[in-house]
């Protein structure tokens, strides 16, 4: 299906190894009060959606990135997560670094990142790491990754090993990086009224996503949202099974987009094909500058949910001319 459902890799400015969204949980109460359970979950860029999914437990989950190599990180996620136990081997096994004897199930993010981060560098357990990546992906799933796909796995699984913990968004483009959270930040994040919302908050969380992995229910496609493929093909997937696209976190996407002649309109077009109901979420993120309300952390960005229908209402209506237009009927 990943073959399949994908189209050749896209430009983007930077690899995107981590969120910089603070604020992602915000929106995780609404969303559990106002969709249904049970549907389909489709996103955007890497870990902040296990997140998103550990909270709502859809049935399957596609997470479609115009990055090929946002696929990759997604399949040595899976193997990472099909690895190991619990959290504490999780992200032993993701940043290199021995395991420290005192955590166990019942360990906080807080002390299991905290004493990873202590933890000194360990080169061979990232090669010994790295080959039981690959031959969970070559030998076990038998994934036919090239030897150029190889090499990507290698350079994303490394800069978790060189950063640890401490791991930023676009930390390999060079300066200006120090603002943005890092991995240890965002998963000690809350949902604003108290609770750790994170995927490695606990060992429930982890366990959705890692059950999830196991039964090859969370795919990632490499595609364009403005392409003539990867998302209408997700969409008669879920179709022709009877459900419907619950939730689509499109973080900031939509940014780009309208910047970009009329791509939001292929983009909205891609959408209006999506088999959704009157409960169905955008999820997205929206950046200080841009009609920026007061509220999130950091003062970096505030995660906004719009309802599908009435955006794909206003949409045909021409009611949507520019960025702002589709922020508006976001909350």
């Amino acid at each position: 299906m990943v073959t399949e459902f994908s189209e050749p890799t896209g430009h983007f400015p930077s690899d995107n190894l981590l969120s910089n969204e603070t604020s992602l949980q915000y929106v995780i109460p609404e969303l559990l009060r106002s969709t249904k359970p049970g549907g389909v979950y489709v996103g955007v860029a890497p870990e902040q959606n296990f997140t998103l999914i550990a909270a709502m437990k859809p049935k399957i989950a596609f997470m479609v990135d115009i990055r090929h190599d946002n696929s990759l990180l997604l399949l040595v996620y899976k193997a990472l997560f099909e690895l190991s136990a619990d959290r504490a081997e999780f992200a032993s096994r993701l940043f290199s670094r021995p395991r420290p004897a005192n955590l166990d199930t019942a360990s906080t993010a807080f002390q299991i990142l905290q004493a990873l981060g202590t933890a000194t560098r360990d080169s061979a357990l990232f090669v010994k790491n790295l080959a039981e990546v690959k031959d969970r992906l070559l030998t076990t799933h038998g994934f036919p990754l090239s030897k150029t796909e190889l090499e990507s796995v290698e350079y994303l699984y490394w800069w978790f090993y060189n950063a640890g913990p401490n791991l930023r968004y676009n930390m390999n483009q060079g300066g200006g990086y120090g603002r943005f959270p890092t991995y240890m930040m965002l998963m000690m994040e809350t949902d604003g009224a108290g609770t750790e919302r994170a995927y490695l908050a606990n060992e429930r969380n982890f366990r959705v996503i890692k059950e999830m992995q196991e039964k090859n229910l969370i795919l990632g496609v490499t595609g364009d949202f403005t392409g003539p493929k990867a998302l209408r093909a997700v969409g008669d997937y879920v179709r022709a099974r009877h459900a419907t696209i619950t939730a689509f976190y499109v973080s900031n996407v939509e940014f780009y987009l309208f910047r970009q002649g009329d791509d939001w309109k292929k983009f909205y077009e891609n959408v209006k094909t999506l088999p959704i109901d009157e409960s169905s979420t955008f999820i997205r993120s929206l950046s200080q500058g841009f009609g920026f309300r007061p509220g999130s952390p950091n003062g970096q960005q505030v995660e906004l949910l719009c309802s599908i229908p009435i955006l794909l209402k206003a949409y045909a209506e021409g009611k949507i001319q520019g960025y702002m237009d589709m922020i508006t009927l976001s909350k």
